[in-house]
């Protein structure tokens, strides 16, 4: 089964008339989760413009192979800004008259955050408040952004609410996602914004970010070169695939009008894996063994996450439904094809 066929197929409801949506706002539109929303978002025959400053945090051509996808849509408008450049950003709202506005652009990376604060200063705090800024400036009343399971810190067991703590983060990048949450709530007290934000939860997926665990762990297995496994493989995540959160977007954007003011909402799968029976599934799809270097926890990292994904069930009607073993099976069958230079996976 093809990544296409599987996505077609997948379980997900399009995009609801019931909330009156022209002209859309992703930032951070090459980027992993904010290509596959504007995806969906194109082929639901919505205009969208997508912004990325194209940075250099990891390979800049798969940022570019996702966008030469996106430019085949003729709904679809790009332009090369960035977030922290407030004068470029002021002028394209200016030119613009956006319904709604998904905010997905950040510095991402926990381990990262240790060695370049700046940059998670810059663009998750100044760069966050020029996006909103910007929305009120120009009246633009829906503010859709992404947050992070990392905001719960190192927390012990037990599913993850939206309303538990959050006040001790590992990380600054988790600071700065929680920062981002409180912004938006003063913006949507003060200006009667809709402001949503959305806590991920170990996104995955064809078309990922090469810095994340489950694509370094593919390319090190299929070299032969051991991987990494730090907690000497004691931690538990809750890996959700990609369309699981694509489709949560969706059904958030279709029932906006039954939503409040501001929101914060867990989306995940509500299914937590140890980190090696999700290496023992990678090997299965990839028909490999790997070898496994145990390291000690580091620094900014959590042992265990779970969303609680009730509140998004309730309003929305959220409903993860891809379990690891197909998830995976289908990211495989992508990275060959991506990196075995095949033409199927960049047409997809």
């Amino acid at each position: 089964m093809t990544w296409k066929l599987f996505y077609n197929l997948k379980c997900f409801n399009s995009l609801s008339s019931s909330t009156k949506i022209g002209k859309v706002l992703i930032t951070g539109v090459a980027g992993f989760i904010g290509f596959h929303v504007a995806k969906r978002l194109l082929a639901s025959g919505l205009e969208v413009f997508g912004i990325d400053s194209m940075n250099g945090y990891y390979s800049t051509q798969i940022k570019q192979d996702r966008l030469e996808l996106l430019k085949r849509f003729a709904n679809f408008s790009f332009s090369s800004i960035n977030i922290c450049q407030r004068n470029d950003l002021e002028s394209l709202f200016a030119a613009n008259p956006f319904d709604l506005v998904i905010h997905l652009a950040a510095q991402a990376g926990v381990r990262y955050s240790l060695d370049a604060p700046h940059k998670y200063a810059e663009s998750n705090l100044m760069g966050f408040v020029n996006v909103i800024e910007a929305c009120r400036q120009q009246g633009v009343t829906r503010f859709l952004f992404a947050s992070s399971s990392s905001v719960y810190g190192n927390q012990e067991g037990g599913v993850f609410s939206e309303d538990g703590f959050t006040d001790a983060p590992e990380s600054l990048y988790a600071a700065t996602k929680k920062a981002n949450e409180l912004i938006a709530h003063s913006y949507s007290k003060q200006f009667g914004m809709q402001t949503i934000g959305l806590r991920f939860f170990s996104v995955y997926g064809p078309w990922g970010r090469p810095d994340m665990a489950y694509f370094s762990f593919t390319k090190k297995i299929l070299s032969g070169a051991p991987i990494s496994v730090f907690n000497r493989g004691q931690m538990v995540r809750d890996f959700t695939y990609i369309d699981d959160i694509v489709d949560g977007v969706d059904q958030l954007i279709a029932n906006l009008n039954q939503l409040p003011g501001y929101k914060i909402y867990n989306l995940g799968n509500n299914h937590p894996v140890k980190i090696m029976d999700f290496i023992g599934a990678l090997e299965l799809a990839l028909g490999r063994e790997a070898l496994i270097d145990f390291q000690p926890m580091q620094a900014g990292d959590v042992v265990f996450t779970c969303a609680d994904i009730s509140s998004a069930q309730r309003d929305f009607d959220y409903k993860p439904c891809v379990d690891m073993e197909s998830g995976l099976k289908v990211f495989v069958k992508w990275y060959r094809g991506y990196f075995g230079k095949g033409e199927a996976a960049k047409s997809e």
